[in-house]
């Protein structure tokens, strides 16, 4: 975006009253934030859920001020700034009603086309959430995936490293601005995630590491990833926030699990005992559910079988996803008129007869 465009955007997001939800609405009525600032009393008051404050807190000029020091900090320290209606903006980021109306990051990253992952985890790694840590990513090598994470003690930083040593690319949401490493302890990593990866946050240069960021970052790492992993976590914490706002954002969610004297295993058992995470024991799990492919498996065609025989209720489930594309389980019930539980294990033995395939987002297509 033009430095103009830049400056009436940043000026934006700093108007008392507005957030990202009530940017993009004025945003999207009004074509761009230079003319929301433009914009006449009748024009502002008609978008919905727009009142006289928020029209009166739109006259702070001072706002403008603040927005030319972040400026100039950006394009002093070689930011990288990412508009929510821009071609560069992080794909699955603009299906999240929520999401950042910018994003700031620095390193090379390049996340186009890429399988992305989560991973999170409580602070008090232990051995055993390590060793699982390293064996997964280890086995996902050949699919090259981005490794998201927080950049936090424990689990965070853990997956950080174990991918950098892999050679996959690894970013770390942070909760501050770029200008400062938090905790301060981790700056010895920040050039090696730069060479391949590196940072990013929706929080300006002004912003400190507080109690709430942390809550806001948390959906951006959601937010960004196909799936997200708990690996660790007792029974409350960032890492439930987190698989929380996944499974709003209809995101798949993996939970290992553990043994149940074992604190750290908790919240993890606990998100696979009210189903909403999947229970994952290796790469396997996540490779079947998220229907990955490896190069190997896609080097080896299988000859579709020509004829296949479907029971009544098969070929009613069949029928539905024929007509309708792609569709989420419970909706395919709900049409279908079936248990889930029962749904669930027909779609199964359509898979394995080639007929449907599973997909991201716990949906199903007819093949």
């Amino acid at each position: 975006m033009s430095e103009n465009e830049l400056m009436n955007t940043l000026a934006l997001m700093r108007v008392e009253g507005v957030g990202d939800i009530v940017a993009k609405k004025l945003i999207n009525h009004l074509g761009g934030a230079e003319a929301v600032f433009k914009a006449k009393r009748q024009q502002i008051l008609a978008i919905e859920g727009v009142g006289d404050i928020l029209y009166n807190n739109l006259k702070n000029t001072e706002v403008f001020k603040q927005a030319e020091a972040e400026i100039k900090f950006i394009s002093g320290n070689n930011i990288s700034v990412s508009f929510y209606l821009d071609k560069d903006y992080t794909e699955r980021l603009k299906h999240c009603i929520d999401g950042p109306v910018l994003l700031f990051s620095s390193g090379n990253i390049d996340v186009e086309g890429r399988k992305m992952l989560s991973i999170v985890g409580t602070r008090q790694m232990t051995a055993y959430g390590a060793d699982f840590t390293r064996k997964l990513l280890e086995d996902l090598v050949p699919l090259n995936p981005v490794i998201v994470s927080g950049f936090a003690y424990g689990i965070d930083i853990h997956a950080h490293l174990v991918a950098m040593d892999l050679g996959l690319q690894t970013i770390g949401v942070v909760a501050h601005g770029l200008n400062q490493v938090y905790p301060k302890v981790h700056k010895k990593y920040v050039a090696k995630m730069e060479e391949n990866g590196g940072f990013m946050t929706e929080f300006w240069s002004s912003s400190n590491p507080d109690k709430e960021n942390f809550v806001k970052r948390n959906r951006i790492v959601a937010g960004l990833s196909e799936a997200t992993i708990i690996v660790e976590s007792a029974e409350k914490g960032g890492s439930f926030i987190t698989a929380n706002v996944a499974n709003d954002y209809n995101r798949d969610v993996f939970a290992v699990p553990g043994r149940i004297t074992d604190k750290y295993s908790m919240g993890c058992n606990n998100l696979i005992k009210t189903q909403r995470a999947n229970l994952l024991t290796g790469a396997a799990d996540l490779i079947y559910i998220m229907n990955w492919e490896t190069e190997e498996k896609k080097q080896k065609p299988v000859q579709k079988q020509l004829f296949i025989s479907l029971e009544g209720d098969e070929q009613k489930v069949y029928d539905y996803l024929l007509k309708n594309g792609k569709e989420q389980l419970d909706l395919i019930a709900l049409a279908c008129e079936m248990p889930v539980f029962k749904l669930s294990s027909m779609l199964l033995t359509m898979e394995l007869k080639g007929v449907i395939r599973p997909l991201p987002g716990k949906m199903f297509e007819a093949v």
